[in-house]
């Protein structure tokens, strides 16, 4: 049995089970992984051992993502609660980003507006990457012009859960493969000063999401 073998049947194992492995070790001459296999072969019966690796699989992949979302909701909660906290922003933006296809040609738009009527809109097509890069740059486009044209007090909301969350859990649990983005986000968080981000359904980021489709759709320029 090799060590890939073993992990297989190691994660499948429930705790009883391993301890009767190690007890079936204590008291014959087999492995550990001899004895994993033999408690496990039992539990499974006659619906055979790949049934019930396959089903503890399933299980475990449940368990996961419950997990996942179990921490997600406990960042959003967190987020809301210091937001509440926060005064009032002076500014506040909108940021959506679309790839299409996914990965494909990548779209995004952003809407900024001052506390005197200001108005400033972001739509522009933004090279090839998949959804997830398309929302960053989209938010990275908006903070970028928020610190060119001095907007203070800033509250940013977006759709993307991905990237909310990537940017609220920082570099300990952020994603993988977005930590150059995240990175950039940080940056212009940090000259901005005290800036909020939160999620919003998708049906109220309107005008972010048909800044985005303009931009695929060749009404606004290209980079």
């Amino acid at each position: 049995m090799n060590n890939f073998e073993f992990e297989t049947l190691a994660t499948a194992a429930f705790k009883g089970e391993r301890v009767a492995a190690r007890r079936l070790v204590a008291r014959t001459q087999v492995t550990e992984a001899q004895a994993l296999l033999q408690v496990l072969t039992l539990a499974a019966g006659v619906a055979g051992l790949a049934r019930l690796l396959s089903e503890r699989e399933q299980l475990r992949r449940h368990d996961d993502e419950r997990r996942l979302a179990r921490q997600a909701r406990a960042t959003q909660k967190l987020a809301q609660r210091k937001a509440a906290m926060q005064p009032v922003a002076a500014w506040r933006g909108w940021f959506d980003g679309s790839a299409h296809p996914n990965p494909g040609q990548i779209g995004i738009g952003a809407l900024l507006c001052g506390p005197d009527g200001q108005r400033v809109e972001i739509s522009r097509r933004a090279g090839h990457g998949n959804s997830s890069e398309a929302e960053y740059l989209a938010l990275t486009a908006l903070l970028e012009m928020a610190v060119k044209i001095g907007a203070s007090g800033l509250a940013v909301c977006g759709d993307s859960q991905v990237v909310i969350n990537d940017v609220n859990l920082g570099a300990v649990r952020g994603a993988k493969g977005l930590e150059a983005h995240r990175a950039r986000v940080v940056e212009l968080m940090s000259v901005l000063g005290a800036v909020q981000l939160r999620w919003v359904p998708r049906h109220r980021n309107g005008d972010a999401d048909r800044l985005s489709q303009q931009a695929i759709t060749g009404h606004a320029s290209a980079d």
